[in-house]
């Protein structure tokens, strides 16, 4: 029975999501970034007069766009590593 509870446990470690979390969430991330952005550096200058004259709009979306770009290059570079992995573990079967 204990060898039983062992297989399931290991069978469950080779199971892989399809779709790593930091894809979509870089992807929002980065679209708001850029809309905040361009908002942020064609929009007029007397809005920012509440904001003791700091373009917030800029500065917010710029601070959005690199935390989207970072989350895009991890979850590329995590995709990168599986198939490398898998594709080593598929070679280390063969032989």
């Amino acid at each position: 029975m204990k060898s039983d509870k062992l297989k399931f446990v290991g069978h469950l470690e080779e199971v892989q999501m399809g779709l790593d979390i930091r894809l979509p969430i870089g992807a929002m991330f980065t679209v708001f970034g850029l809309l905040l952005v361009i908002y942020g550096a064609v929009s007029d200058k007397s809005i920012y007069q509440r904001s003791l004259g700091m373009n917030v709009n800029l500065e917010w979306g710029a601070a959005l766009l690199i935390f989207g770009v970072v989350m895009l290059l991890l979850a590329r570079r995590s995709s990168s590593r599986a198939k490398a992995d898998e594709s080593e573990h598929d070679s280390n079967r063969g032989h």
